[in-house]
């Protein structure tokens, strides 16, 4: 059960990343002017799911306070690793993001580096 909370925490950063990339590509590019940012980011924040990506984040702190007082942060955190894999591999499915072997070799190091960590 103890391990939910960190499974809880990578679940909702990958959600709010996921979520916040596929409203900003909506919305375009930031603007130049000042002026125009400025809108730009207020128009952002007011969008529902945007707000639903902070939310997804500040859940995840909830989630991450829990597995604090359940694991040693040298053990946990490496787990939060795991959210650049799931992250990856979503964007490539829903954001047609580029496939490439070395993105591929740095999530096979990220992964190897959890395995060898939760075992230490």
């Amino acid at each position: 059960m103890d391990f939910f909370y960190i499974i809880g925490t990578v679940v909702f950063t990958v959600y709010g990343q996921l979520i916040l990339k596929w409203r900003i590509v909506d919305y375009g590019a930031l603007p130049v002017p000042f002026m125009d940012k400025v809108i730009f980011l207020i128009r952002l924040v007011a969008d529902p799911f945007i707000l639903s990506g902070f939310l997804s984040a500040f859940i995840a702190s909830l989630f991450w306070m829990a597995a604090m007082t359940k694991f040693d942060l040298s053990f946990a955190y490496p787990f939060m690793s795991a959210s650049f894999v799931f992250v990856f591999f979503f964007s490539m499915f829903l954001f047609d993001e580029p496939f490439s072997i070395h993105k591929v070799l740095g999530l096979f190091f990220i992964v190897l580096g959890i395995v060898i960590t939760s075992r230490a």
